[in-house]
């Protein structure tokens, strides 16, 4: 494996991850509000979610 793509991914996540409290802070501090309203199995199935659809994306691209 290359670690130069690794370090590229986690850099573009980490750019992603903060255009919401830059752009909408508002916005982002009432996600967070939302997010602790929710069961521990609400958030669970919100990441069981996101690594599906990352697992997903993974295998269309590489």
């Amino acid at each position: 494996m290359d670690w130069s793509v690794l370090a590229l991914a986690v850099a573009l996540m980490l750019v992603l991850e903060g255009l919401m409290p830059f752009a909408f802070p508002q916005r982002w501090r009432e996600v967070f509000r939302r997010l602790l309203e929710l069961s521990d199995g609400q958030i669970r199935f919100i990441g069981l979610a996101c690594i599906g659809a990352g697992v997903l994306l993974l295998l269309l691209f590489l």
